[in-house]
């Protein structure tokens, strides 16, 4: 391994951890918790796609005439990453992007999809993509974890979009899932097929490919320029201390709903 890489892989320790060992995960002990968990997570399913479709008009050729684009490894990867975000095979062997198999999993459940579909909604009237995030109704740290996202693209800077997309979604969707589907096959057996279907799902790809080369892209953008390594390693780290602040919210959000509760019971 390249050891640029494995300096920022030892240096992101530390926060990965606390990532994986976050509380919220545990806190999932009813349906009611779990759709508070989907109608937070769901933006950040969402806007992955927006890093991943930046990456393939930079680094794959998406314009006519066609030419061929340099680092063919990483275009290859790029290329692949979007069919299967996009035309995945869903639980019922239909065809489905991880998005919409999300949804799917939200609505199994009854949780609240109005407003990511009022999201959905503004861009294709043509709203500015952070004034439709202003408009909506939830919580601020998942604006802002929206915003962190859009202008990180908006800085037009292909390495420090790739690191984020890298580090802080290829790289730890492995673990971070297989702490959430441990926990949910405990609490709901064979309740949320669809959903946990749909966890296992990015297990396997991410796992077994996307991670490992995502990695490779990192390496083929960022080269020898010690700079680039650098703007890799701070992206990494904001992106990951996004997603703890977006888990801390939903801890929070589990926390007040069961002290309610509790207190509807004691009156």
């Amino acid at each position: 391994m390249n050891y640029r890489l494995k300096d920022i892989e030892n240096r992101l320790e530390p926060i990965l951890l606390e990532l994986h060992d976050h509380p919220m995960y545990k806190k999932i002990k009813e349906i009611e918790d779990l759709q508070i968990f989907l109608e937070h997570h769901v933006y950040a399913v969402w806007d992955f796609m927006s890093l991943l479709k930046y990456l393939q008009t930079n680094l794959t050729c998406v314009k006519v005439p066609w030419t061929p684009t340099e680092n063919p490894v990483t275009r290859k990867f790029i290329n692949e990453i979007v069919l299967g975000e996009e035309s995945d095979i869903d639980y019922s062997g239909k065809p489905a992007s991880h998005f919409e198999q999300y949804i799917d999993g939200m609505m199994g459940c009854s949780a609240d999809t109005s407003e990511i579909y009022h999201l959905i909604d503004q861009i294709e009237l043509g709203t500015d993509i952070f004034e439709a995030i202003d408009d909506l109704t939830i919580s601020d740290e998942v604006k802002d974890f929206l915003r962190f996202t859009f202008e990180l693209i908006e800085t037009d800077e292909i390495h420090k979009i790739a690191a984020s997309f890298a580090f802080a979604r290829e790289g730890i969707i492995p673990n971070m899932f297989t702490s959430l589907v441990k926990n949910l096959n405990e609490k709901f057996p064979g309740v949320l097929v669809k959903f946990i279907y749909y966890l296992e799902r990015h297990i396997e790809l991410d796992g077994d490919t996307h991670g490992p080369i995502s990695m490779q892209m990192i390496e083929e953008l960022c080269g020898n320029d010690e700079k680039k390594w650098r703007d890799c390693l701070q992206i990494a780290e904001q992106s990951l201390q996004m997603r703890i602040k977006l888990w801390n919210v939903i801890s929070d959000c589990i926390d007040k709903r069961n002290y309610h509760l509790n207190q509807e019971r004691i009156a």
